[in-house]
């Protein structure tokens, strides 16, 4: 099958719309298109099928296939994911699209977990995702990725929740598969994604070998629901700029006793496998975090240095230091993937970026991106805050005031244009989603610290030490 088009994606989500149950402010939701506020969101993951040169002919299939389903095998291909990831985050303004790229990152750690298992097991996992790789890679499917349980109690393991359902479960087992009671949060573009697949939160022990399951289903299933997040930053800030063009949403996923076919289940019961398979995506998908990050904050480098030629104060000296603190941060995160594809761990014959250069990026993502907005804060200054809204800046008689008084050293049409995408990145409610975004997206910063402290060798320098101490 040849690469789809953007009309195809479209005229497929016209069809899965017939059967999902969606849900937005508390209305069900019949088809993306016609909403005007999602259809943002399906609009965004359709960019995908128009960025040129995507595809690679893949000789294994004989037939060429999305980038994002090209297996690493070595450091130049994962820099050329990074790469990637980066330039498409870039062609659709900014905004991260997640559309294959999430999903390929739990394919290539279901394909190497399967492998191990198979071989302590004598199961036939691998069989299983390669049969689903080929379907979903030959047919260019759209892919979202459900991995954050609920939790409930968080001072509890999921065998100890009052609710057994906090964390997603096998009920039954039958004949021909699986049924699966539960629900995911954050699951990013689920709805307007074609197929879902689902991989465990967190290690397990033996009495949780029901909560240690993995699986994929397309997402127009009987039984799964989605509660999509209000999208503040479109319908509250009518100067919203990059929010009109392009934005993701995040949904509460429901699973209402879904039933899963054996052929579609990656894990089942193996509850020795549930925390590996869990770290090992996390790895995939901070290696996708911060090449992305990096992409995302070249809106705030960008208009940054447009404010500060618009506000006259480009020679400041805290206006240099501001923009250092941005360009540092984009570039340290640029640096952390591009050392993590050079230096993989081999498994399987999969490459993996190497979780520690991943996970220093990561957390200095986590930790540092306030200070991101801080800085352009303190180029933009407090007009950001108190910009008159959209709809008196294009009254006709109020305009010729609101031009007169905010003109820079740039004519006031072309600065008022700045300072509403400014306003978007740094006091508006998509800054709040952001900054939660930026947090603690793709792994909270505890989950970095652990996998870093976990990887690093650390016995190599107190080794160095003890030689010179001459303790051994």
């Amino acid at each position: 099958m040849v690469l789809r088009k953007k009309e195809d994606y479209l005229e497929n989500l016209k069809e899965y719309d017939k059967e999902k149950e969606v849900y937005y402010r508390g209305k069900r939701i019949r088809s993306f298109l016609e909403n005007p506020v999602l259809k943002i969101s399906a609009l965004h993951t359709a960019k995908l099928f128009e960025i040129p040169d995507r595809g690679y002919f893949d000789e294994n299939l004989n037939e060429e296939i999305s980038k994002y389903f090209r297996i690493p095998k070595n450091s130049q291909d994962l820099l050329g994911r990074h790469r990637l990831i980066y330039d498409h985050t870039k062609y659709c303004n900014g905004v991260f699209n997640i559309s294959q790229a999430i999903g390929s990152d739990a394919l290539f750690a279901l394909m190497i977990t399967s492998k191990m298992l198979d071989r302590k097991k004598g199961t036939e996992y691998s069989k299983r995702i390669q049969r689903y790789y080929q379907y979903v890679s030959r047919n260019d499917l759209t892919l979202a990725l459900a991995q954050t349980d609920v939790k409930g109690n968080r001072s509890m393991r999921p065998s100890e929740q009052e609710d057994p359902d906090l964390y997603l479960r096998i009920v039954e087992i039958k004949n021909d598969g699986i049924i699966i009671r539960g629900a995911k949060a954050h699951t990013t573009q689920s709805a307007v994604a074609e197929e879902l697949i689902v991989i465990p939160t967190r290690a397990m022990k033996e009495n949780e070998d029901m909560y240690s399951v993995a699986f994929a289903i397309p997402t127009n299933t009987k039984g799964l629901k989605f509660i999509i997040r209000p999208i503040d930053e479109v319908e509250g800030n009518t100067s919203a700029v990059i929010s009109k063009k392009d934005y993701e949403f995040e949904t509460l996923t429901i699973f209402e006793d879904v039933f899963v076919p054996w052929d579609r289940v990656f894990l089942f019961k193996e509850y020795e496998y549930a925390g590996f398979l869990a770290n090992l995506f996390a790895t995939y998908h901070r290696f996708t975090a911060i090449s992305y990050r990096s992409a995302l904050t070249d809106l705030y480098l960008g208009t940054a240095m447009l404010l500060a030629k618009a506000n006259g104060i480009e020679e400041a000296k805290h206006v240099r230091d501001d923009i250092l603190n941005i360009i540092i941060y984009k570039e340290i995160m640029r640096m952390s993937a591009i050392n993590a594809a050079m230096e993989p761990i081999l498994s399987e014959n999969i490459a993996i970026p190497n979780s520690v250069y991943t996970n220093i990026g990561k957390l200095y993502s986590n930790e540092n991106f306030i200070k991101v907005v801080s800085s352009f804060i303190d180029i933009a200054g407090g007009i950001i805050a108190t910009l008159p809204s959209e709809e008196d800046i294009n009254d006709e008689y109020l305009s010729k005031y609101i031009f007169k008084y905010l003109k820079g050293k740039y004519d006031s049409k072309e600065r008022i244009k700045i300072l509403k995408l400014a306003k978007e990145l740094a006091s508006s409610s998509f800054t709040g989603y952001l900054l939660t975004l930026m947090i603690h997206a793709e792994g909270s910063m505890e989950a970095s610290k652990i996998g870093l402290i976990r990887d690093y060798n650390v016995q190599e320098s107190e080794k160095f030490v003890r030689k010179i101490l001459e303790l051994d």
